[in-house]
């Protein structure tokens, strides 16, 4: 008979016996928490159970990888999650300490069915969590992360024999070997590498200097106090110092990378900070030159460059947007054999031939080095500024409660929609439609758009707005979707702002 889940709370007899799990930790595809305020050390062995149980109701071969990122608290939370996955009778292959996409690669390299990483990815200290999947390159979804919650939350976890521990050795440098390959810069190449003293601190370094590429080191020391800044390359504070690093080394670019690894971002040659999916444009033009007729996946965040750019309409692209979430993105690729996918977040899914569908950062950073060397005479400003001109704001976070943020969002939605179908201008323009595939993404007759969205990972609306014309209008289109927005009460502050 199973039972739910029972009323546990910090600094009790209990904290330190039973599970205790907030029910909003499971997200749209993956799992996160303020540890030890929201999970302790109990609840993750019940998640490792629920996961375990899951994979036998599905048919899985119970043989999982397990790796976990470089913060104080990561091995005690993977330890008590593998304590879990044992219990429900799987065979258990930790891979020890790894960046998100390390553990993806171990799903290939030891032919292991599923995948579990304990990673807060870029959340700040403070915060845990799994990324996990049975299906690579894909991760759990919407549906597969119900399941999972329904199965924890209910106590329906279900011990059984056969479970069993083994720690691997080498699929670090596996890894690496597989990032490297036979390729060598044939152009000198220096560049800032940015970690923000993260898990990618024990990889990039390394994969660039093997590549032949010259590196400016930026915050490479692994320190889990992170004292520089939270490592995560959407956030201006880590883009500002990548940029200040490009001015003072005379680098060629800065490639900077979260907690986990599985985004790159980027910084030009002039210190410009080019958002990432600006960047998927650059690389989706180079892509489509060697691999004609390719399918692109943008997410609805980012710019419209991939369905309206002359250059790749020649190469005979097709774009397709679609949902934000790197589990969304990575099945979108999948489903429909697109060459890559492209996240304004930094989050970049490279199929084959380049890779194998997963989100790597270390992988983006190997190809954009590939791409600088099959041009020689460019630089990677010179790129930048041979792209059509738009103007769009930072990925902008207002606060709103995860127990309201969806409840919040669909009004939005409605009240957008309703704009529209009342033909009323929108940032004194017509709105040409309404794409609600992910939120709202407002499109007005000129091409320009503004997004809202809610986060998957955090407790927050998500606010983009590109202008085909003029910052001027970037901010008008704002200042209209934010007037909207601030009828809802339940919307705080925003992180930044224009």
């Amino acid at each position: 008979m199973t039972r739910p889940l029972p009323e546990v709370t910090p600094n009790t007899w209990e904290f330190l016996r039973d599970p205790m799990i907030a029910p909003t930790g499971f997200r749209e595809y993956d799992a996160r928490w303020k540890y030890p305020d929201e999970i302790n050390l109990p609840g993750m062995t019940a998640l490792g159970l629920g996961l375990g149980t899951q994979m036998r109701r599905r048919g899985i071969d119970p043989v999982i990888a397990v790796g976990n990122d470089y913060r104080d608290y990561s091995l005690a939370i993977k330890q008590a999650l593998i304590l879990g996955l044992m219990q429900a009778g799987i065979a258990v292959k930790d891979i020890g300490p790894a960046l998100s996409p390390m553990a993806y690669f171990a799903q290939f390299h030891l032919d292991v069915p599923a995948v579990a990483m304990v990673t807060a990815s870029h959340n700040p200290n403070g915060w845990t969590g799994v990324k996990m999947g049975f299906d690579r390159p894909l991760t759990h979804g919407p549906d597969e992360m119900a399941e999972l919650r329904e199965i924890v939350l209910n106590g329906e976890g279900e011990p059984a024999p056969g479970g069993s521990y083994e720690f691997v050795e080498g699929v670090r440098e596996a890894y690496l070997d597989d990032l490297v390959g036979d390729f060598r810069m044939t152009r000198p190449l220096k560049v800032v590498c940015a970690t923000g003293n993260g898990t990618a601190s024990a990889f990039a370094p390394e994969l660039f200097r093997r590549i032949g590429v010259e590196v400016v080191e930026s915050h490479n020391r692994l320190d889990y106090t992170f004292p520089n800044y939270n490592p995560n390359p959407e956030a201006m504070e880590m883009l500002h110092d990548m940029a200040d690093a490009v001015r003072a080394s005379g680098a060629d670019m800065a490639l900077g990378f979260d907690g986990d690894g599985d985004r790159c971002g980027v910084v030009d040659d002039e210190g410009e900070e080019i958002f990432a999916d600006k960047v998927g444009v650059i690389m989706a033009r180079d892509l489509s030159k060697l691999h004609p007729n390719a399918t692109f996946v943008a997410d609805v965040k980012s710019t419209g460059l991939f369905a309206s750019d002359p250059e790749l309409q020649a190469n005979g692209v097709t774009a397709d947007y679609w949902k934000t979430g790197h589990s969304h993105m990575k099945r979108r690729v999948k489903e429909i054999g697109a060459l890559a996918g492209f996240e304004k977040s930094g989050h970049y899914f490279l199929a084959e031939p380049v890779g194998r569908g997963y989100d790597c950062g270390m992988r983006v950073a190997v190809e954009l080095c590939k791409l600088m060397d099959r041009n020689p005479e460019k630089s990677m400003s010179d790129l930048r500024r041979t792209l059509p001109r738009t103007w769009s704001t930072p990925t902008m976070s207002p606060h709103a409660a995860d127990t309201e943020k969806y409840a919040i969002l669909d009004r939005l939605v409605e009240k957008l929609v309703a704009h529209r179908a009342a033909g009323h201008p929108f940032a004194g323009r017509p709105i040409k439609e309404v794409v609600t595939v992910n939120g709202a993404r407002v499109i007005l007759d000129n091409g320009s758009w503004g997004l809202v969205r809610a986060s998957s990972n955090t407790p927050n609306l998500v606010v983009v707005c590109e202008s085909s014309e003029s910052e001027e209008e970037m901010r008008a289109i704002f200042e209209a979707l934010d007037a909207v927005i601030r009828t809802e009460p339940g919307v705080g502050d925003y992180d930044q702002r224009i």
